[in-house]
């Protein structure tokens, strides 16, 4: 924790459990950064089967959720934390929901990737998957990075960058909208590839708010309608 220490409570099981919460929300990131990357490879490599385990492993992750946020019902039950212990605990809880969601957007997109395997190869469209979902997931380690070591200026650099994906995001949906009517026969094939573009830039949203909940917890300071936002 480079920028972030906790005061010792009375109570050693306390700090247990404050640990233990977090390194609980650091292994569902784990997965959750696992599931994004076979979503995007199962899209781009036509890879049904790898999309299939992905739609599988899903049920880890929720079940890693209900695990966490139980966790955190306890402590703040059990500890009735203050100050900066408190906000640690709200802001596990709100990331928890955060890479949930990821969860789903990149089953989402396993699921866009059975469809298109099951139709004819696109001549266009992937190399805008891989290029957004490249830039996504560097978002994402990157957050998940930042949380680990409860590193702000990390995590301010990484709302910045996000910035960019926001910018790609647009620019491939123009290219696809660009195939579609250049091509009509290719229209079926490219809203599915305009599904999964729509789930990663969603997911770059969420991995914004991993940042956000970093600098609350420890700084106190709500930056979702900052300039700091990037």
């Amino acid at each position: 924790m480079a920028n972030m220490s906790f005061e010792n409570h009375i109570v050693k099981q306390f700090d247990g459990e404050l640990e233990d919460i977090r390194t609980m929300l650091m292994e569902m990131g784990g997965k959750v950064e696992q599931q994004l990357k076979d979503a995007i490879t199962s899209v781009a490599g036509v890879d049904s089967a790898l999309a299939e385990r992905v739609i599988q492993r899903e049920s880890h992750v929720d079940e890693l959720e209900l695990d966490i946020d139980e966790a955190c019902m306890l402590i703040i039950a059990r500890r009735q934390p203050a100050a900066t212990d408190l906000r640690l605990v709200m802001m596990v809880s709100k990331a928890v929901n955060d890479l949930e969601r990821i969860g789903d957007e990149a089953k989402k997109i396993a699921s866009h990737a059975i469809i298109l395997a099951e139709q004819d190869v696109p001549s266009k469209g992937y190399t805008e998957v891989r290029h957004l979902g490249k830039g996504v997931s560097n978002i994402l380690a990157n957050a998940l990075d930042a949380f680990a070591r409860f590193d702000v200026e990390a995590a301010l650099k990484t709302l910045k960058d996000d910035h960019q994906i926001d910018l790609e995001y647009k620019t491939a949906l123009r290219e696809l909208v660009t195939y579609m009517m250049e091509d009509p026969r290719s229209i079926s094939r490219v809203i599915n590839i305009l599904w999964v573009v729509r789930s990663l830039e969603r997911i770059g949203d969420h991995a914004k708010n991993l940042c956000e909940q970093i600098v609350f917890v420890v700084k106190g300071q709500d930056i979702r309608h900052s300039e700091l936002r990037g």
